[in-house]
This record gives C-alpha cells, sequence and structure tokens, in this order.
C-alpha cells in the first residue's frame, strides 16, 4: 500500500485542532506573524507531540489583521528580521517540550510571494539558514523559491488536496469562485489523481505534472475535519495511506 504525507496548518486560533492533529503527518505551526502566541505554539507542540505529528513552522508576512493573506511591501533585511524571529520561538518553544523542529512552511501571501519573486525566495531561503541546512522547506513544485533552495536546503514538493490550481501551475486566488474545494468527494478526486497518477487536474480539466510528496489541507477549509477522515476511510480501499508517527 502507498503511503502519503498530510500537512495541515495548525495554532491559527481554529476549532478544530485537536481533532485535526491525529489524522494528519505533519502540522505547520502559526508562529505570531499571521497568527500565534507564545501559548497556542505549546499548546500545539504539545498537541502534536501526543500524536507523533512531524512539527514544523509556519512563518507570515507580519499581518495578522489580514491573517497573512495580503502582500506586505518591506525592506529585505526587516523581512528577514521577522521570519527569523518567528522560527526561533516555535524552535525554542519545541525544544523546550522535548521536541524538534523538523520544517518550515511560508504563509499564505509570503508562500505565493515566493512562487514567482526571487528576492521574497531569497530572503525566506536566508532566513532558514540562519538555523543550519537541516531544516526542511515545504514548497510548490515549479516555484522560484523550490528551484533557488534545491542546492542549499532540502526541499519537500507540496500541492493542495482542497485548492485548485491555474494552469501554470499556481494556485487560484482565493477570491476566485471554486478556488477552494470544500466537498469531501473532491478532495479525494483531487488527491487520487495527484498520488496515482501524477497529475494535478486544474479546475478547467488540464493535467500537470507533479511530484509532490506532502498534501496540505487547510484547518479553516469547510468541513476540514469530515474531509480528513474521509480520506482515512476510503483511500486504504484505492490502496492509499496516511502516513501517521
Amino acid at each position: 500500500m502507498k503511503k502519503i504525507h498530510i500537512n495541515c496548518d495548525l495554532g491559527e486560533g481554529g476549532e478544530h485542532d485537536e481533532e485535526l492533529m491525529p489524522l494528519i503527518s505533519a502540522c505547520n505551526i502559526a508562529c505570531g506573524g499571521h497568527a500565534g502566541t507564545l501559548e497556542t505554539m505549546q499548546q500545539t507542540v504539545d498537541l502534536a507531540m501526543e500524536h507523533d505529528v512531524e512539527i514544523g513552522a509556519h512563518p507570515s508576512y507580519p499581518d495578522k489583521e489580514n491573517f497573512g493573506r495580503v502582500s506586505v511591501p518591506m525592506e529585505t533585511e526587516e523581512l528577514k528580521r521577522y521570519l527569523v524571529a518567528q522560527i526561533l520561538s516555535l524552535k525554542q518553544i519545541a525544544e523546550a517540550e522535548g521536541a524538534i523542529l523538523t520544517h518550515v512552511k511560508p504563509h499564505g501571501a509570503l508562500y505565493n510571494d515566493a512562487y514567482t519573486n526571487s528576492n521574497i525566495a531569497k530572503v525566506i531561503i536566508d532566513a532558514i539558514l540562519e538555523f543550519g541546512n537541516d531544516l526542511v522547506l515545504y514548497a510548490a513544485e515549479g516555484s522560484v523559491l523550490s528551484r533557488l533552495a534545491q542546492d542549499k536546503l532540502p526541499v519537500r514538493f507540496e500541492a493542495f488536496a482542497d485548492r485548485n490550481y491555474n494552469p501554470d501551475g499556481s494556485l487560484q486566488n482565493r477570491t476566485n469562485s471554486g478556488a477552494l474545494l470544500t466537498q469531501k468527494e473532491q478532495v479525494l478526486e483531487h488527491v487520487f489523481s495527484m498520488v496515482s497518477e501524477g497529475k494535478i487536474t486544474t479546475q478547467k480539466g488540464q493535467k500537470i505534472d507533479s511530484l509532490a510528496t506532502t498534501f496540505c489541507l487547510h484547518s479553516d477549509t469547510p468541513n476540514s475535519v469530515e474531509i480528513l477522515k474521509y480520506l482515512h476511510q476510503k483511500l486504504p480501499s484505492i490502496n492509499i495511506d496516511i502516513y501517521r508517527g
């Protein structure tokens, strides 16, 4: 049976973290940029440890007002300082609890900007390298970020189980109708295509090659708990299982 890796953004103030954590392989914890406090970071780390889930930092632009989903113009060094501070906060909390920080995944507009913007991508890479070159970077395949990081950091290609894509491989803007997949059957079909065929199917039916090895389901997607439980129920019948621990 083929095993797949599911990640989820947690510690963002959502109501379902305790229900989602046992269903995933890795969590990306908000560390103060778009959401999260020292208290919520510690709580989420402890919850991840309880369920043997990989722990990652989920830094963003400093923009809680817009939940990190709007680009924030910043000087290079200023942005780097913010990102380093966010990662460091979570790393220190994780290590104090006896856990290990395994990866970093940029959030929201920062993630999207790094798809095409080499300056933003370089800042993210430089911030992570402040902690050595062992932290895994979650990035979209085909992005400038993944390309520039290839010889500097371990990179895990990520695809989104609950998002529709543009033909160039970028995510559809959340303001577009149909950008978010909220029906469990849709998500199952989307994941099956990516895993079994190595193809992302866009909203208009185009097929994009995919080498993704981790698949994200957002915690704030409507029905996120129901969707993940459905995947756990249905994937084994098509010879796919979700990696746990």
